[in-house]
């Protein structure tokens, strides 16, 4: 094993165990038996180690993401993000603290990669009209509800013990988000919305279909105001 990986590997190990989820530089050099300079010359301080160790305990989940195959329900895909989302926060809550620490300057790499397999999705199920708002604004709207959720739960288990509650905020979501089963006749007020949100997809996906690159700025500007109006707004 490498002297990086031992010290990576001890590192995480540390994390799990501590009472706050926090280490020391001085404690990691003493379980890896390495001295401070081979610890910052591979990780640079302590924020480069502890986001490191966030990469490094975040890729396994990641991992299930990248190797599954695209079904051909996004939407039941997305539900199956927030679920696993949630159980790996429940599993490593100390990893998933640090993960979403505030004293995190810099995001670690596998959040950003989180959070691009999310809005892959959710361009998915735009093409397929699925979608109220733009992917984007629901990557955000869904990101920050699954994150706080996961937050709460391991962070504050006395006072969110009820199982339920994730499953109940992220139906609450999907159902801002997505549309209606097809089954259900949509709210003639939504669909304005759905439709500029699966054109927008339809256009980027085609590369414009013959827009110029200036016409397709200002039809995206127009398609995004559209589809990111909530129900009743824009009227007298």
């Amino acid at each position: 094993m490498s002297t990086r990986a031992r010290i990576l590997e001890v590192a995480a190990e540390l994390v799990a165990v501590s009472p706050d989820g926090d280490i020391s530089t001085r404690a990691v050099c003493e379980a890896a038996q390495v001295g401070a300079p081979a610890l910052y010359r591979h990780f640079g301080d302590k924020e480069g180690l502890l986001s490191a160790v966030v990469d490094h305990g975040f890729d396994a989940y990641l991992a299930t993401k990248r190797e599954r195959g695209e079904s051909t329900d996004p939407v039941e895909d997305l539900r199956n993000g927030w679920d696993s989302h949630i159980e790996f926060a429940l599993r490593n809550p100390n990893l998933y603290r640090l993960m979403n620490s505030p004293a995190m300057r810099t995001p670690p790499a596998a959040a950003l990669e989180s959070h691009r397999i999310l809005t892959r999705d959710l361009e998915r199920a735009a093409e397929q009209g699925k979608l109220r708002v733009t992917p984007e604004l629901a990557a955000q709207m869904i990101m920050s509800a699954n994150t706080g959720v996961a937050l709460m739960l391991v962070s504050r288990p006395a006072t969110f013990s009820d199982d339920s509650v994730q499953t109940r905020v992220r139906d609450a979501v999907h159902a801002a988000v997505f549309t209606p089963d097809a089954r259900v006749a949509e709210p003639a007020e939504a669909e304005v919305p759905s439709a500029a949100v699966r054109l927008r997809a339809l256009l980027n996906r085609s590369k414009g279909a013959g827009l110029s690159a200036a016409e397709s700025v200002l039809m995206n500007e127009w398609l995004d105001r559209v589809s990111n109006e909530a129900p009743g707004e824009g009227k007298s």
